[in-house]
């Protein structure tokens, strides 16, 4: 009897665990991967590692866990510093892992564009910068040295992320390497990989000059601003206008070549936008909130996750639109219909100001979280392609809405 009882036991427990397994493989030698130490991640409630394996001689690896199937994962395996990942969808059971050699040859990286957006926020001028970088190496590589780049003098760092090939945007760290001079040190996998920066400026008297020279060629140069504000620079050729901005390019900039981009001009002024029915804003909260932040061009909309990946300077943006219409803002990110604000004092109007600080940033955040586990679930296969872009659409009109106040 105990000997059948604890066959029925082990069957239970083994019919209630999932099976996973992969083979790594080095993409620069084109050979298996053998003792490699690989990471189970499940993505349900957060990225919380349940358990690790290691490859044989083949590059085999093997999991055997009741989270397998439950819901999606992730398998990561950390090679010379950098990350290398796959998505397991629930009905999975194999995942191949792709790592590659790390360089610090700079010679097969391109950076295909650099993008800077200007936005007068007072006397404040706020910067975003992306640079798109290609990894062409051949065999692949992964570029490990740290990405160098400069800001104008006299500005101030905010936050800087990067996004790797099929990847998200993440805010990184950098190092000092002098005056206006950073690195960040993100692998630059092969494929396309990026680097986002906000930064501030002076802007009191309404004009400032902006970008530093590239420490890497740039096959072009793209400016956005919008219509209020004149735009000059050597060899900058107006490129027409697309949904209120206007846009600027240069082909072709060398390495260390100078750049003074000269912005002068102030915000768009307030303007009335209809509030939309229904939807995730609520009430006639959008419609009451007075000032408005331009939405990016129709071509340039990827660069919402510049918001997403935690830019404080564009956050800062979103709160001072909101706060001069404190109730009507705190009412869009809840969703309840806006109220009359009532007269009262510089305390009072403090602490709506500081309150409104708070439910701009949680709004954000919770978009931020609600967006990522939106495309994880994507990558994953758990979702459809109809109710992907249905969830999508939603929580992209309310980042528009917020950062418009």
């Amino acid at each position: 009897m105990a000997r059948l009882l604890l066959i029925l036991i082990l069957a239970t427990t083994s019919a209630s665990a999932g099976t996973l397994n992969g083979v790594v493989r080095n993409g620069t030698t084109g050979k298996p991967a053998a003792q490699q130490d690989v990471i189970l991640i499940s993505l349900q409630g957060g990225m919380e590692a349940v358990a690790t394996a290691r490859t044989d001689a083949q590059g085999r690896y093997s999991f055997d866990r009741p989270e397998i199937g439950s819901g999606p994962m992730l398998v990561r395996v950390v090679y010379q510093n950098a990350n290398y990942h796959q998505n397991v969808p629930p009905g999975r059971s194999t995942a191949d892992i792709e790592i590659f050699e790390a360089t610090a040859t700079v010679k097969d990286l391109q950076v295909a564009s650099r993008l800077l957006i200007v936005q007068p926020n007072g006397p404040v001028l706020l910067v975003g910068e992306e640079y798109t970088v290609h990894n062409h190496s051949k065999p692949p590589v992964t570029f490990a040295k740290e990405f160098e780049f400069r800001i104008p003098e006299g500005a101030e760092l905010n936050q800087v992320a990067a996004w790797g090939p099929s990847g998200m945007p993440v805010v990184q760290g950098t190092t000092t390497k002098g005056a206006n001079h950073f690195g960040v040190p993100f692998p630059m996998r092969p494929g396309e990989n990026g680097i986002r920066i906000s930064y501030q400026m002076a802007y009191a008297t309404n004009q400032a000059t902006v970008g530093a020279p590239a420490l890497y060629p740039v096959d072009s140069l793209m400016v956005i601003a919008p219509p209020t504000m004149q735009i000059a620079g050597s060899e900058l050729q107006p490129a027409g206008a697309e949904q209120g901005y206007n846009v600027y390019t240069r082909k072709a900039v060398g390495a260390n070549a100078a750049l003074q981009v000269a912005v002068s001009g102030t915000a768009p002024p307030p303007r009335e936008t209809p509030a939309a029915s229904g939807g995730a804003m609520g009430g006639g909260g959008v419609a009451e909130a007075g000032q408005r932040m331009q939405t990016l061009p129709g071509r340039l909309q990827h660069l919402q996750w510049i918001l997403l990946a935690g830019f404080a300077a564009l956050f800062a943006l979103g709160t001072v639109m909101l706060w001069r219409k404190p109730v009507s803002a705190a009412a869009a990110i809840s969703g309840a219909p806006a109220k009359a604000a009532a007269p009262s004092s510089d305390g009072r109007a403090a602490d709506v100001a500081a309150q409104v600080d708070r439910a701009v940033h949680q709004g954000l955040d919770d978009l931020k979280d609600t967006l990522f586990r939106l495309e994880l679930r994507r990558q994953a296969g758990t979702i459809s392609e109809e109710e992907y872009a249905q969830q999508r659409a939603r929580a992209e009109l309310t980042i528009r809405e917020l950062v418009k106040g």
